[in-house]
């Protein structure tokens, strides 16, 4: 018999400790084959007549339980067994809710999913103000609810309507947070952690602490259904329909309301059944999965060299946003170069006004900030360069200069120093050609905002190191970004499907559709943004500067609109300069997003909705999944999983759709081709499915079953 993941040990005061410490993993997790464990333990505590209560903890250094095992749903073959696992996991939680002593939470880590279920069973949770100690009900990131009773619990203990704020977002809160929803009792140093939860258990058994008269009134007959018409009108706008997770919350919460926590229980029990078995919840869990498995996996089978210094040129925008999360998240040193002190003074104050914020919000000391802030220098000149292990280029987009910055950094820095560009369109062969040391060169393209991005595509050129690319790799998962190896073709991955799906929304607008109409169309299909607002975000100066290098590597089918030059011509730049698509006159935009009028007067159209917005939608993500499919076949991404992770981490293409693949995939190869090629017959040649589709087609094959994959 496997070793237990729960050890009960009795203290002199009669307090019993439950130890959670799964065998061999780092992060504790529930599964369902612990529950004969769990019901042992309880047993025997049980069984002691002279028992006080008992106390909860961890035996991990850093989490508490970080959720259900997921794997477990996509063993599940019906709705019925997945909500066989979630009734399971409601009874063991019911009978650690109706033990006749106090029994105590101590918190000290993540607590999350089935974690702050189970914490939630118990009468008093007390948790750690460490940066760690994060609670949070994440299930619907995956289409899911949580199936443990936390649906009906945290209502009880928080109030409905900040239970459904949370359960809605899946947002994670800090120790503070939790302590003034009343989530959790009290918040104590680590080191009397224990002893805390222990006292709580001599005090006896707590009653359900009262809820704020404002909570109170909210959960009324007379207010509760204004509550849930503004909950589902909110949720809607949101999501736009295509998370059917949001709405079952919404009504299972209410359910328990209304009609009791036994309803309650099987209205979540069900609804976590049938949500487990939704195409948006597999393609949700299988990013997931990809995305966790690309964190931990070899890039190669080098060893990344220690790093401990890093150097930044350049002190704009990008240097500013990567130095930042250099010193903030991967904790090393960093130094920044630009020409002009303002440069510098820009970059640290970037650093300082994030930092400010958390400091504002209570996330963090002020004496802390000082810390961080303290991990970041600068100068005009390359002072404090010689042992830097690595040094990011976030200068203009001229090979000339980034050649000049290779040199300079080659006669500066260490033999062994690596040389990364931040560029998104400039061939990184091209800039490692005068290297004295070409091995050493490496493309790490980030997206901006830099602090909020979570992506950045890690480009080798053909004489890269196999021990350069790990490095770098590891350096961008220390900054908390997901890597992925892209090859050195122009436009990369990213900005190669997003460059055809831009530029057809930009023709729609020329065929007379409003701004609003055509960005609307892809919110509503999944997008966070619109295409033409992206523009406006990215800046329409950048996007023009990447069409023609795409156009002459790739063809005609790259070549933008004509229009782009009088938009440039007009000095639009998009939000930077506050003349884009969009007007900026208010401060608070894009609340109101309403498009600029005089774009239609400078392209001499007349603005009109003809198509529907589905066609819209249809027309731009199609450029876009045909040039994704040709990118795998060309070797550009590794792998389907690579390209769909990029996709969705890096433009934000929609989560519930799993990617560009799985949806191809989901629609199948042969369907891709007839909607492509009717397409061609009425929009043009560039419509034209390309090989690696007609090929899935014939052979009735898919991106994930096929060999490239």
């Amino acid at each position: 018999m496997s070793e237990s993941a729960f050890h009960l040990q009795m203290r002199p005061d009669h307090v019993g400790i439950i130890t959670i410490d799964v065998p061999g993993e780092k992060m504790n997790t529930l599964r369902a084959e612990f529950v004969p464990q769990i019901n042992a333990v309880l047993a025997e505590a049980r069984s002691n007549p002279q028992l006080a209560g008992l106390v909860l903890i961890s035996g991990k250094p850093d989490n508490f339980v970080a959720g259900a095992d997921i794997s477990m749903i996509a063993r599940c073959q019906t709705a019925a067994e997945a909500e066989a696992l979630a009734k399971q996991g409601q009874e063991v939680m019911a009978s650690l809710a109706a033990l006749p002593f106090p029994v105590v939470a101590a918190i000290h880590g993540a607590c999350l999913g089935g974690g702050l279920e189970l914490a939630l069973a118990c009468d008093a949770r007390i948790c750690t103000p460490d940066d760690k100690t994060r609670l949070g009900l994440p299930e619907v990131q995956l289409g899911l609810l949580p199936g443990s009773g936390g649906t009906q619990r945290l209502p009880r203990v928080a109030g409905v309507q900040q239970a459904l704020s949370l359960i809605l977002s899946g947002k994670q809160l800090r120790a503070r947070q939790a302590l003034k929803l009343g989530i959790v009792d009290e918040v104590v140093p680590h080191s009397i952690l224990l002893a805390t939860a222990i006292a709580q258990v001599h005090k006896g058994k707590p009653g359900l602490r009262p809820l704020a008269r404002r909570d109170r009134l909210l959960q009324s007959p007379l207010l509760r259904p204004l509550l849930f018409m503004l909950a589902k009108r909110q949720t809607a706008r949101k999501t736009q329909g295509n998370y059917p997770a949001t709405d079952r919350i919404i009504d299972v919460v209410r359910t328990g309301l209304e009609q009791g926590s036994r309803a309650g229980h099987e209205a979540e029990a069900r609804a976590f059944g049938e949500l487990a078995m939704t195409p948006e919840s597999a393609a949700l869990r299988s990013l997931f999965f990809a995305a966790t498995a690309l964190k931990n996996e070899p890039v190669t089978e080098a060893e990344p060299r220690a790093l401990r210094q890093i150097g930044v040129l350049g002190g704009g925008l990008m240097g500013g946003g990567i130095a930042s999360v250099t010193a903030t998240k991967a904790g090393l040193p960093v130094r920044i170069k630009d020409i002009h002190l303002s440069g510098i003074n820009h970059a640290l104050q970037y650093s300082w006004d994030l930092l400010s914020k958390k400091v504002k919000r209570r996330q963090l000391k002020a004496a802390e900030r000082q810390q961080q802030m303290a991990r970041i220098s600068g100068g005009t000149d390359y002072q404090g360069f010689s042992q830097r292990d690595l040094v990011i280029e976030a200068v203009f987009e001229d090979l000339a200069l980034k050649q000049q910055m290779v040199a300079e950094v080659e006669s500066h820095c260490q033999p062994h120093t690596i040389f990364a560009s931040n560029t998104s369109s400039l061939p990184i062969s091209a800039i490692a050609e005068k290297a004295q040391r070409p091995e050493n060169v490496i493309g790490l393209h980030y997206f901006s905002p830099v602090d909020k991005m979570p992506l950045v595509e890690v480009i080798p050129h053909a004489g890269t190191s196999a021990q350069t690319l790990a490095t770098t790799v590891q350096l961008a998962r220390q900054q908390g970004k997901t890597a992925v190896v892209v090859a050195d073709r122009p436009g990369f991955y990213v900005n190669r499907i997003l460059a055809p799906y831009i530029n057809e929304a930009i023709r729609c607008l020329l065929e007379g559709e409003p701004v609003e109409h055509i960005d609307r169309a892809l919110v509503k299909f999944g997008f966070p943004v619109g295409p033409l607002q992206l523009l406006d975000e990215v800046g329409i100066d950048v996007g023009s500067k990447i069409s023609p290098i795409l156009e002459q590597a790739y063809g005609s089918r790259f070549s933008a609109p004509e229009a782009v030059s009088a938009i440039l011509a007009d000095g639009r730049k998009g939000r930077k300069n506050r003349r884009g698509f969009y007007q900026y006159q208010r401060s608070r935009w894009p609340a109101t997003r309403q498009a600029d009028k005089t774009i239609y007067t400078l392209l001499q159209i007349q603005p009109q909705a003809k198509q529907r917005e589905a066609q819209i939608a249809e027309r731009c993500v199609m450029m876009l999944l045909n040039e994704a499919a040709r990118c795998l076949d060309e070797g550009v991404i590794r792998s389907a999983r690579d390209g769909d992770i990029a996709a969705v981490f890096g433009i934000g293409f929609p989560p519930f759709l799993g990617g560009p693949f799985r949806y191809m995939d989901q629609r199948g190869a042969a369907a891709m081709v007839a909607t492509l090629q009717a397409l061609a017959q009425q929009y043009g040649d560039r419509f034209t499915p390309c090989e690696a589709l007609l090929t899935r087609a014939s052979a009735q094959t898919n991106f994930y079953t096929s060999a490239h994959s």
